[in-house]
């Protein structure tokens, strides 16, 4: 079982979300859920990312919750613990995805070149995240791979932004993208819930 475009595509825009006090997350989850956000990658990039996770699990219903920069098998256990609903790697191994799937945790493996995506489709996958997919290529990437992989779908993240995200999205092999423009830190630091909803609502409203 891996996760699938079928999967990903209802989900259109992913926040890419840094969670610096746990006591925020609900709120940000809610904030992110009344703009029309149907999932969210909640980094573990800070002391409080694991708990913050555990608690958007249980108090937030109705978001589909991934956890990012996952690049251990340490951190797969303990995602998996929490019963999260796929984790997401900037970057690709077999024995990361081999450990994912030993412990029922769904993967979105990052990607950024042809032979990663090779070696993910010998796992199994046919779609990955595309890091950091300006910076590796971006759409002409995209459109070439395209061409010899046309089953393979990506969830492009990294230097997209809310001028640039739907061009990425109109691609046939772009199933949903991610992007960390629709939770800035200076909000979060006011506590501007209803700014984060507006942005979240601002930019599912260009995707219809």
């Amino acid at each position: 079982m891996s996760i699938t475009k079928e999967y990903l595509q209802p989900l259109g825009v992913m926040p890419v979300v840094v969670i610096e006090n746990a006591a925020d997350a609900v709120a940000i989850t809610h904030a992110l859920k009344a703009g029309g956000i149907k999932a969210i990658e909640v980094t573990l990039r800070t002391p409080a990312a694991l708990a913050a996770i555990r608690t958007i699990k249980a108090e937030c219903q109705g978001i589909e919750v991934g956890v990012g920069t996952v690049v251990n098998r340490q951190q797969l256990d303990d995602i998996a613990e929490i019963g999260v609903d796929f984790a997401i790697s900037p970057g690709f191994t077999p024995r990361l995805i081999q450990h994912a799937q030993s412990v029922g945790v769904e993967m979105l493996p990052g990607v950024a070149t042809l032979s990663e995506v090779m070696m993910g489709m010998e796992c199994g996958l046919s779609c990955f995240k595309l890091f950091p997919a300006v910076a590796v290529g971006g759409i002409p990437l995209l459109k070439s791979i395209a061409g010899p992989l046309p089953q393979i779908s990506f969830c492009p993240t990294g230097g997209l932004t809310v001028d640039n995200f739907t061009d990425f999205l109109a691609l046939p092999n772009v199933a949903c993208v991610g992007g960390s423009w629709l939770v800035p830190q200076t909000l979060v630091a006011e506590r501007n819930w209803q700014a984060i909803t507006d942005i979240a609502a601002a930019t599912m409203a260009k995707i219809g």
